[in-house]
């Protein structure tokens, strides 16, 4: 019998063209979905006669009350090993096996300081202005060398985040909740001695912790108005762990000088969002991971996860 497999969220429609998928030529028909699916409902309509899904990260949640409505489903292939959007002890319930894939953390890191710079530089504002014959330098940009880069979160990206903006010249600290001096240390950084020091000292804020339960909703309103007036917000990992109302806030009311986001509660954000107009916002969407060297990578080990589990050997399986 020839099994079932739908390829979720292919924005770009590039799914198949990313890796060689004939291994599974004859044992399973793949077909590659591009639009959202907002509902459970549209989930279950589109993919409830698969035994095979493959999700690209986040995008399309499975939580227990989904995987309860998709009885035929057998393997779970997630784009990175860590998914926060799996409900991984419902899918063991039911009989799906969960298998990940490796990605690069580079890309993150370089799209990090894309959104830095480009608010530093007023690029979208001078840019856009280029392009529509407006004034010539309308801005003044701010400076990096010389500045302080906080960091929340040192793990593998914030670390090499930290090491592009000591070749700038900045001053780099870092706070979470089990930093050590001597971790910090070895990264080249002073750790902060609170998330409030901080938020205090930092001219560019950016955040690179796990989403979890200590982690979300950390930066409210107390915390943004600790920040000084001229600095900035990024965030490249996950939109939860700043609280939306808060930050619309901080915005409107430039207690922050602005934000680059490349993370959403919802995603894709909705249209006319005031996060797509906000003049003091570089908004990206979700393009962190979003290169040619991961797709490859992701789709390629799709293909091997789907493989060894048919040969009845599972590899990097999640739980």
């Amino acid at each position: 019998m020839t099994l079932r497999c739908a390829v979720l969220d292919d924005y770009q429609d590039i799914a198949l063209s990313m890796a060689d998928w004939s291994p599974l030529a004859g044992a399973v028909d793949v077909r590659a979905l591009r639009r959202p699916l907002g509902s459970e409902d549209e989930v279950v309509a589109a993919i409830g006669d698969c035994e095979i899904v493959v999700a690209m990260r986040e995008r399309t949640p499975f939580p227990a009350s989904l995987l309860a409505r998709l009885p035929r489903l057998r393997l779970l292939v997630t784009s990175g090993m860590r998914n926060a959007a799996i409900d991984l002890a419902a899918a063991a319930r039911h009989g799906v096996t969960v298998c990940g894939t490796a990605s690069h953390t580079e890309p993150p890191v370089e799209l990090t300081w894309a959104l830095i710079l480009g608010l530093a530089r007023h690029l979208t504002t001078e840019s856009t202005a280029m392009r529509a014959d407006g004034p010539w330098q309308s801005t003044l940009g701010a400076d990096l060398h010389g500045r302080t880069l906080g960091l929340l979160g040192l793990g593998r990206i914030g670390t090499r985040v930290a090491r592009v903006g000591q070749a700038f010249g900045m001053d780099v600290t870092a706070w979470s909740r089990n930093l050590t001096d001597e971790r910090a240390a070895e990264a080249g950084v002073r750790r902060a001695a609170s998330m409030e020091e901080l938020l205090e000292t930092g001219d560019f804020v950016s955040v690179h912790l796990v989403l979890g339960d200590r982690t979300r909703g950390l930066l409210g309103a107390d915390e943004l108005r600790r920040m000084r007036p001229t600095a900035y917000l990024v965030n490249t990992s996950r939109a939860a762990i700043v609280e939306e109302a808060a930050l619309l806030r901080a915005l409107r009311e430039h207690w922050i000088a602005g934000a680059g986001l490349d993370v959403f509660d919802r995603e894709p954000l909705p249209a006319g969002h005031p996060l797509r107009t906000l003049p003091n916002v570089l908004a990206l969407p979700h393009l962190g991971y979003v290169t040619r060297r991961n797709y490859e990578g992701y789709f390629s080990q799709a293909v091997e996860d789907i493989t060894a589990f048919l040969a009845g050997g599972p590899v990097r399986v999640l739980g």
